[in-house]
């Protein structure tokens, strides 16, 4: 299974792992934005498989990288992200590339640029508006021959399973890849209310760091 768990998040580690046994979920890719202390973290005490990753803001807009042992930076060029991640032995993935309400997916002009280095394109997020731009990102990940994920983007332990790719047992990245080409997306889009928990969360963050400052 493939899923997203972003630093914005509410949930703790505990209440996400505790989910995922719940339903049944018995591989998890941990994404936070720019960091993978929360994979890292979460590797050490989930009874599951961690996948280990970073939802990298590039110049250009995010890329993913999966089975990271080593924080990359944002800011650097999509370029020189993916360079990055692959001396890492990690795999490429382009989240949500045709959503046209966010503001964070990867220009197109970028994506053609990177396209012969990336493993997968996300082809379901359930955090994607429009159906269509969903359809769109299959469409390129057919069109290409590459292996398409899905991902929750959960930011509540409420989204985790939204989306999920139930797939072969793997061990390692080249069996990852190969189980992954095999699998079958299943899941659904969540509702716009969603958003707002984000948001909330957000507010919350800058809102304890402006305390923290001023004390």
């Amino acid at each position: 299974m493939h899923t997203c768990y972003s630093p914005d998040c509410t949930t703790s580690l505990e209440a996400t792992i505790d989910r995922c046994l719940k339903l049944g979920i018995n591989c998890i890719a941990v994404t936070d934005h720019n960091t993978i202390a929360g994979g890292l973290e979460m590797q050490k005490s989930a009874p599951f498989t961690v996948i280990v990753g970073e939802e990298i803001k590039t110049s250009y807009g995010e890329i993913i990288g999966l089975f990271l042992a080593e924080e990359i930076p944002p800011g650097l060029s999509p370029k020189e992200t993916v360079s990055r991640i692959k001396a890492q032995g990690g795999l490429v993935c382009i989240p949500h590339p045709f959503d046209r309400v966010r503001r964070s997916p990867l220009k197109l002009q970028m994506i053609d640029e990177i396209l012969p280095q990336t493993d997968i394109i996300e082809a379901f997020n359930s955090r994607t508006t429009f159906l269509r731009d969903s359809v769109r990102a299959q469409a390129l990940a057919r069109a290409h021959g590459l292996a398409a994920s899905a991902g929750s983007d959960a930011h509540t332990a409420y989204e985790i399973g939204h989306a999920y790719v139930e797939m072969p047992e793997f061990s390692g990245v080249d069996e990852f890849r190969q189980a992954l080409v095999q699998g079958v997306i299943v899941g659904h889009r969540s509702v716009p209310w969603v958003h707002l928990a984000s948001t909330l969360a957000k507010w919350r963050k800058r809102s304890a760091a402006s305390k923290a400052t001023s004390d």
